[in-house]
Parts: structure tokens; sequence; C-alpha cells
């Protein structure tokens, strides 16, 4: 087993380049999530608009914390944010979403293609409120096209785009990635660089924006890579036989004798040499690109020789790319990533400390402040209507 010392650090992860940025978030579920969880990180003020019945999906989704209803899911992705409950379909609603935007003019939504325009609050119908706002707009296959209005998930988007049939062992079946490309990559991430791009844009021209983001356009533009081996007729872009997903001995994963696995990334000349050199096997260093089944099987038998951790231990010293295929639990004890502070704390009124991935983007010489830990549902209303100028007794009235 491995073992690694750790050490106890302290957690301050929000940076203040983004303040005065200020996002309603009306997204559901991941894609949203991720994006203005990374934009919260950077300091921008992010207030999410839920309906007052279940508000954001993933906060009942299982897994749920230990005696709760509340899933664990939600806690991952909506640190540094506030809540607010609204009925956008109730004219007291839309009167305080009204209001919000004077002073929220960033707003992302994540519904079907057509249904802002339905709540009145499209586009056009934003810009005549605030002629600056910036709309970002989170869809499985975009607000145009055939396929605007077709339902879809994560798996559906990556194969329409080809990831998925690229990704699994030759002659086997495509394999199911452990994360999600497209919500994470597709819409998350190129959501962010939508609405940073939009807001620099705006400080420039004072005009606001909308911003189209498919999760399936986001994994074709993850494609790159191999959209570019395609356009140069390399025959070898197949499931399994490609030069980075398992067609050559020096860059694939293997099985130790203990039934774990070790990833070999030995892509370069020299780390090739050095890694066969260091098991003894130097009639190897030909054959850094062959793809004969031989030379896989002659390789497959080298790290059968040791374990997991003996493996770990042995190329700890050498230059050589392999590292151990790690479980969850494995990486969370993992010496670099503690340095690297890759998890943060968070205080559950209820169930303790609970230990959530932190904000990957690292600024030095920035001001910090502590995590804040995510919002119960319109835990904020009261507290945002007062921001807005309503009076206790308006508050009443509007039954909010």
């Amino acid at each position: 087993m491995l073992v690694w010392a750790i050490r106890e650090e302290g957690a301050k992860h929000v940076y203040q380049l983004l303040k005065g940025l200020r996002i309603l978030d009306l997204t559901r579920l991941l894609p949203g999530g991720y994006a203005t969880q990374l934009l919260a990180d950077l300091g921008a003020d992010v207030l999410k608009v839920e309906d007052p019945w279940q508000g954001d999906y993933m906060r009942w989704m299982e897994p749920h914390f230990p005696g709760t209803n509340e899933s664990a899911l939600y806690w991952g992705l909506n640190r540094n944010k506030r809540s607010i409950a609204l009925n956008l379909k109730s004219e007291p609603g839309k009167q305080v979403f009204t209001k919000l935007l004077q002073s929220y003019d960033i707003v992302i939504e994540g519904f079907r293609p057509g249904v802002m325009e339905k709540l009145g609050l499209g586009y056009e119908q934003l810009r005549e409120i605030n002629p600056a706002v910036i709309l970002c707009s989170i869809s499985g296959y975009g607000q145009d096209g055939p396929y605007k209005l077709r339902s879809g998930h994560d798996l559906n988007y990556t194969a329409i785009a080809g990831s998925l049939g690229l990704t699994g062992v030759a002659e086997g079946v495509p394999t199911i990635p452990s994360l999600q490309i497209a919500d994470i990559g597709g819409g998350g991430l190129m959501a962010a660089v939508g609405i940073l791009a939009a807001h620099i844009a705006r400080q420039n021209t004072g005009e606001g924006q909308y911003i189209d983001i498919s999760m399936m356009d986001g994994v074709v533009s993850w494609m790159t890579m191999l959209f570019m081996q395609q356009a140069a007729k390399d025959t070898n872009l197949k499931r399994g036989e490609a030069l980075l997903n398992g067609g050559v001995p020096c860059y694939n994963i293997y099985q130790t004798r203990d039934g774990k696995f070790m990833a070999l990334g030995a892509l370069e000349e020299k780390f090739w040499q050095e890694f066969c050199k260091s098991v003894g096997r130097e009639d190897l260093i030909s054959q850094h690109m062959s793809r004969t089944p031989e030379t896989k099987a002659e390789v497959e038998k080298v790290f059968k020789a040791r374990t997991r951790d003996e493996w770990s231990e042995f190329f700890a010293d050498k230059d050589v790319c392999c590292e151990p295929v790690l479980t969850p639990e494995e990486v969370k004890a993992h010496p670099h990533v503690v340095h690297r502070k890759l998890f943060t704390p968070l205080s559950h009124p209820k169930v303790g400390m609970v230990e959530t991935p932190a904000n990957p983007i690292k600024l030095f010489a920035q001001e910090q402040s502590e995590d804040i830990r995510p919002p119960e549902l319109g835990e904020h209303t009261r507290e945002v209507l007062l921001e807005l100028g309503f009076t206790p007794v308006e508050i009443e009235r509007l039954g909010i």
C-alpha cells in the first residue's frame, strides 16, 4: 500500500480578481454549476436563482450525506455562491428579477432553447431592461440547428462528437468515460471563457453579448488533435489503435502483479530508452512505436513481475513518465495533491467537514479569502431583497 506523509494545510482559495462581476445563475446540475463556481472562486458575486419548490436538481441527487437527503454532488459545485428562491413565472418573481438585472448584469442559464423567451426573459427582452446585459445559454446542441430541441446527456454529446467511439480497447466496445467531458469541458469551461470574453469586450464597447454554448460543440473542439490526424490521412485513427489511445507500447496502461495498474507515458524516445534500460529490456528500445501485439505482450510481462506499489517505488527516481493508477481515496492522500491544496474543507451544518475539489487556478500576489459553503435553497432571499432596496413590508407583500 502506498504510504505518504500528509501535511495539514489551511484553506484560502477565493481570489478577488473578479470582484465586481455579478452573475445571476439560473442553471441546474453540472455544466452551469461548474462554470459559475470557477468564476465565484475568482471573486465573482454569483447568485443562484432557484425555483421555490426544488431548486437546483443537483441538491437532491444521490449519493446523499449520511443521515440527510442532501446531495454530496451539490457541494462539489456551489461553494462561494448565494441563493435566492424566485418563481420566474409569477409577477412578483419577474419584478424582483427585473430589479436584480440593474446590478447583476450577467445571466447564465441552461434551459432548452426557447424557454427563456417563454418566461419573458430572452436576450432581446433582457436588453430592454439592461442594454449592457450578457446572457450565456448552455444547451446540449446549441440554439439553432436540427438538434437544438433534442434531449441528451454527456454520453450522447460525446457519441455524436466522435470522442466516445475512440475511447476503449481495440476490438472492444466503446468505454464510458468516468467524468463528464461534454458537461464540464464542452459546457462549463466554454461558458466561463465566453462570459469572461464578453465581459472584457463590454468594458471596451459598453455593449452586452449573447453567448450560445453547445456541449457537443465543445467536445468537437476538444477533438482537435484527432481530427487533424484524420486530415493527415492517419489510418490508425481507431479505438485502441491510435498513438494516444493504446496503439503503441510506450503510451499504455499495464496491469501489475497484484491486479492494479501503471500508466506508462514514455512517448518521447528518451523516456522510452530510459524505461527499457531501467527494467533491463534494452532489446525493446527499437520497438518504441511498434504496433505489434508481440511487443505489447513483452511489456506486459515486465509489469507483471512486481506490484503497483513496488513499481511506484522503483520509478520514483527515474525519468520515464510512469505513474500508478490511483483510486479516488489515494488521490486525496497523494503528497503532490496535498501540497497543491487541491481539496478544500467546507463546514456542513449537519455532517461536519466536507472535502471538495478546490479551485485549480493558482494566482500569485492576489488577495484571497476563505471558501464559503454552498447555500441552502433560498438561503439569501431576504438578504438580497433588502440589498435591492425592498422594505420588510414590501417583502411580505411580495410573498417571496
